[in-house]
């Protein structure tokens, strides 16, 4: 994992606290109304039906609380930008933890308990409060930040298996993307290639020469759902190419070494 580093950006923590909200919110009304049918339909997760993935939606979420309710650590081990990068080290533990979840009940009960601890709790915890989450200490806003990526993410997963059209909240769409564009300028630190992902990032990366004035010689484009998919593996960067769903320019706009950055 690279060593910790400074936040890149700032997070508003009502915006995000909304965010994770309003999307928890478009899941749980969509996995309400998924037939028997449905929930066995497989998805693009391995061996994960959409059972599997609804439930792990469910328990993203519920980290929240879950780790609300804990003591609070005694410091950060954590920053925002280190997150990408650590939960590659975890996908075994995730998918162990995401089935004895799942065993927990009907779907849509987990989706109600979840959406009970979040109202409970969540309204009045401190952004700045630290949380006890899976790699170390974490301040709570910047946890929040983490759970727009993984709803984000895991929409797209089941609209992809279902063809629901479960709608993707602004907000959070926007912390994802950032977030996402953010740790590939840590991963790959320098100014020669500018990736823009309107209307929610731009950011340099690279190494080379320094880009200072009129249009960037590197430049790659792209929406921010076809961004989400490359950062995560969902698509590969050669397939986006060939589909026109990136645009890329010069003699290091060349990304497919970088990708995917979450595992």
């Amino acid at each position: 994992m690279p060593p910790a580093r400074k936040r890149l950006r700032s997070y508003d923590p009502a915006t995000t606290r909304a965010a994770v909200l309003a999307q928890f919110g478009h899941v749980r009304q969509a996995v309400g109304g998924l037939t028997d049918e449905q929930f066995a339909l497989p998805t693009r997760l391995g061996d994960w039906t959409v059972r599997e993935l609804a439930a792990h939606v469910a328990m993203v979420a519920g980290l929240v609380t879950g780790y609300l309710r804990l003591p609070e650590p005694d410091k950060q081990d954590l920053a925002l930008l280190d997150w990408p990068f650590a939960t590659v080290t975890a996908a075994g533990q995730v998918d162990e933890d995401t089935r004895a979840f799942a065993e927990g009940g009907a779907v849509t009960e987990l989706f109600d308990r979840t959406a009970a601890g979040l109202e409970e709790l969540l309204p009045t915890a401190s952004a700045e409060r630290l949380v006890p989450m899976r790699f170390g200490g974490m301040r709570l806003g910047d946890f929040l930040v983490t759970r727009t990526v993984e709803l984000i993410v895991h929409t797209d997963d089941l609209n992809d298996a279902t063809g629901l059209g479960i709608p993707y909240d602004r907000r959070a769409l926007a912390a994802c993307t950032r977030l996402l564009a953010d740790a590939l300028a840590v991963k790959a630190p320098g100014a020669s290639t500018e990736v823009r992902v309107p209307p929610f990032a731009v950011v340099q990366c690279v190494e080379g020469p320094r880009h200072t004035r009129g249009t960037p010689p590197n430049v790659v484009e792209t929406d921010p759902l076809t961004w989400i998919r490359l950062a995560t593996g969902r698509t590969a960067w050669r397939d986006a190419l060939d589909s026109a769903k990136v645009g890329a320019s010069g003699e290091r706009a060349d990304l497919g070494a970088l990708l995917p950055i979450l595992g």
